[in-house]
């Protein structure tokens, strides 16, 4: 109570000074609209004064001094997402939740953070993250970052954000294809969704490619999301706010948490958002172990941590964790929650603080991680537009440029899945006629998915193709994508005096999204009923279209000879429609890979809640991603077709052992050794590089994705079957060969989780695959405490070599 009467206190000591500068605070406020909020203006006599405001200091120094001048009622209003203004010191009210998954969004009707109603009208819409991953390009998603942050702090700069903290991406593993909010990840790989989430982070943060450039000062702020294994949406009745996932510490090790740790460590994201549903028992947002141990501790994390919005309320109204809303707030903050999306910190903090639950240092503590991140923006700098990042301005939001980015991320993202007799690419001279079907055909909504802002100049499938073919016929085909009643005998009518004949069918937000799970995995309503029956009217095969972000069982069509060639175009953006159109008729060789399994229908027996990823024969739970899923498959992870063929060799190695230290005999005995027990420095003397050639022998130059897989000799025991241990992505033209060099460690990519949660290294035989090629790498524990590796190797190499040398010597000796 102490607390509260001086906090009170300091309210009733405004100084006169004080209140004059509040009335004009509000009076520029109500003039300017163009202007960007910020704080510590330099013709303030008042505010820059205050030594949170001289930028000299450091960072700390400044926040800590910012807190100290705060009163409990003003603490306490800075703990939520739309943190008010605190007048007195020249402080703006400040939004913390703006979203910008493949472009800066608006969220109608629940964040203000953007806003698209001034000067700028619209951002650059690029494709839905899990057609981005199809490309297996880091330099591009990097790119896509770039723009993104430059387009967020451009409108940021013309005053039309409030905000300048984003909440993506989102790096969840798509681990079971019905979820709907699969479309927004990179997919099913660990370490395609760590890689993207670097290169992503480090772009939109104003980063460099390679890291380690950034400094203090933040473009904008990104945050990883949702943490952690949060992947079910409201399924038969299961949401996403109650479900306590089961997850063992062995999945958790190798699959759901090394895309966060990647993102924390080597993106250096700023953010990192706790996920709504409990794990084994404990709320995502009220777990120490992972919100202070893990992020903070081990990894090193020196960000702030959000809530997914409401996530605090729901611990106690809708999961019942606690028994009063002070406990739930008292359990977040002491497990390191920074700020709350709501306003259930904002209602119960003080009486939290009245029953002893909290302490204020808590509350102090949580603050300096969100002061410091607004500082780290440069919105404690003075006038913004005057600052780095200043001179971003309307001109680069839907620039040229970045719809030229948008268009070649489509391009290389869209994945060829069947082309039976080079149907595609189709002759732009004896195509004449073409029929263009489908409820996705000439639809801007379902291109861009969801978390999207209004596009700059949206191209849909059935406009890219007009471009193409002066006389092109549409009918829908279906009243919607849902397809309750199909319009076959209208849509009938253009297809038989058509050269060609494409079908764009697929789902969209009415099918999957947040909120909203998949319970089939084939295609909605009569839409199969409609493929079927165009396919055998028409003259020739025909070509099949999907936009969709999750897998659909689409086995019919793929042995249905009437379909000659099928496309997966996730949903591409605003530009998709055009790189779409150029795929078809060649412009474009096509060279996505699929960053997730496609499962047949029959997967919907097993139970969505099942977060095992590892198979159990006995039961006959087959396990999930193509790591550890042993079932029929649709389509491979990794999957995708060219119009070129490519082949691959692997280049003569150097290394074909890996020698590893060992300290203790008793591992040989078990064949195996921790990566831990190893050590940060062993594990980097221990990288070694792998060279593969590939070579385009086709008659087009094509963007090839390269990757290269490792299995291990010894099956079963939870190993993976296979994973992916790198990945490129090539420009090759025809006929052309190149080298791409992977630099393994063996730490990272020889290594898998043991059942009680530790990454260990198997001894013996590795084998490393690309395309039908292999290469073996033998991994040797060495006894030898003194450096046993190196020894081991000079006796086995390099001593041999200088023996003989001298044994040559020798005998030219004796021979004059």
């Amino acid at each position: 109570m102490h607390h509260l009467a001086s906090y009170k206190m300091k309210l009733q000591k405004l100084s006169l000074l004080t209140l004059i500068h509040i009335c004009s605070l509000l009076l520029i406020s109500a003039q300017s609209t163009d202007q960007p909020p910020f704080s510590c203006d330099s013709s303030d006599p008042l505010t820059k004064s205050y030594p949170f405001c001289k930028t000299k200091l450091p960072i700390n120094q400044r926040v800590q001094d910012l807190i100290s001048r705060l009163t409990l009622d003003e603490k306490i209003s800075q703990l939520v997402n739309s943190a008010a203004p605190i007048p007195r010191l020249g402080i703006p009210g400040y939004e913390w939740w703006s979203e910008a998954l493949h472009g800066v969004a608006f969220v109608a009707n629940i964040s203000q953070g953007i806003r698209f109603n001034g000067t700028i009208q619209s951002a650059t819409s690029f494709p839905q993250v899990i057609l981005t991953a199809a490309s297996f390009d880091p330099y591009l998603w990097y790119r896509i970052g770039q723009a993104i942050g430059i387009e967020a702090r451009g409108i940021y700069n013309v005053g039309q954000a409030r905000g300048m903290t984003f909440w993506t991406p989102n790096i969840n593993i798509f681990r079971d294809p019905r979820w709907g909010r699969g479309q927004e990840t990179p997919g099913e790989d660990p370490l395609v969704t760590g890689k993207y989430a670097v290169s992503f982070v480090r772009g939109i943060q104003g980063d460099s490619f390679e890291g380690g450039k950034l400094g203090q000062n933040l473009q904008v702020s990104a945050c990883c999301k949702h943490f952690t294994a949060y992947d079910l949406d409201n399924w038969k009745g299961i949401n996403r706010f109650v479900f306590d996932a089961n997850v063992t510490v062995q999945d958790l090790a190798d699959t759901y948490q090394p895309p966060f740790q990647k993102c924390i460590q080597q993106g250096k994201a700023s953010g990192v958002m706790c996920a709504y549903n409990r794990i084994n028992g404990v709320p995502n947002c009220a777990d120490y172990n992972l919100l202070s141990k893990t992020t903070r501790g081990q990894w090193g994390f020196n960000g702030y941590i959000t809530s997914d919005c409401d996530a605090v309320s729901i611990i106690y109204d809708e999961q019942g964790y606690v028994k009063e809303p002070e406990d739930a707030v008292a359990d977040v903050l002491k497990a390191g929650m920074d700020l709350d999306c709501g306003e259930y910190l904002k209602n119960y903090t003080e009486s939290a603080i009245e029953k002893k639950k909290v302490s204020v240092s808590e509350i102090d503590r949580a603050l300096h991680n969100l002061f410091s991140i607004r500082m780290r923006l440069g919105l404690f700098n003075g006038n913004p537009t005057k600052q780095p990042f200043g001179n971003i301005g309307s001109d680069q939001v839907c620039s040229q440029e970045h719809l030229n980015l948008a268009l070649e991320a489509a391009r290389n993202g869209i994945v060829l899945l069947k082309n039976t007799d080079r149907l595609l690419p189709l002759s732009k001279t004896k195509t004449t006629t073409l029929a263009v079907i489908g409820p996705n055909a000439n639809s801007t909504e379902t291109l861009v998915g969801n978390y999207a802002g209004p596009p700059c100049k949206p191209i849909t499938p059935l406009q890219g193709l007009q471009s193409y073919v002066k006389h092109t016929n549409y009918h829908p085909g279906c009243s919607t994508v849902n397809c309750s009643s199909d319009l076959t005998d209208e849509a009938m009518k253009i297809v038989k005096g058509a050269d060609q004949v494409v079908l764009v069918m697929g789902l969209d937000q009415t099918q999957e999204r947040e909120a909203h799970d998949r319970v089939d995995l084939v295609l909605p309503g009569n839409q199969q009923k409609l493929i079927s029956s165009i396919a055998s009217a028409a003259n020739k095969p025909v070509i099949l279209v999907l936009l969709c972000g999750g897998p659909v069982d689409i086995t019919s069509a793929k042995n249905d000879q009437n379909i000659g060639s099928i496309i997966w175009a996730g949903y591409p953006g605003e530009t998709g429609g055009q790189a779409l159109a150029e795929i078809i008729f060649g412009d474009h060789n096509p060279g996505g890979r699929l960053p997730v399994t496609w499962y047949p229908q029959n997967l919907t027996k097993i139970p969505m809640t099942d977060m095992r990823m590892r198979p159990e024969p006995s039961s006959g739970y087959p396990g999930r991603t193509y790591r550890f899923y042993q079932g029929p498959k649709v389509f491979e992870f990794g999957y995708g077709l060219s119009y070129s063929n490519y082949t691959y060799e692997f280049l003569p190695v150097t290394q074909t052992k890996v020698y590893l230290n060992n300290q203790s005999s008793d591992k040989i005995a078990v064949g195996y050794k921790s990566v831990s027990e190893m050590g940060t420095e062993l594990c980097e003397k221990r990288k070694f590089p792998v060279t593969v050639g590939v070579q385009n022998n086709g008659e087009m130059a094509g963007k090839h994705a390269v990757l290269l897989f490792m299995r291990q000799a010894k099956a079963g025991n939870g190993r993976p079957m296979k994973q992916l241990v790198g990945f490129n992505s090539v420009d090759l033209k025809a006929g052309e060969k190149v080298e791409i060099k992977f630099e393994l460690s063996p730490c990272e990519h020889l290594s898998s989780a043991s059942e009680d949660g530790l990454m260990v290294i198997d001894e013996g035989s590795h084998f490393l695959s690309i395309g039908d090629k292999e290469s073996e790498i033998t991994v040797v524990f060495s006894s030898d405490t003194s450096g046993g590796a190196t020894s081991k190797l000079e006796r086995a190499v390099i001593l041999p070599r200088v023996l003989k040398f001298f044994y040559i010597y020798a005998l030219l000796c004796i021979c004059f």
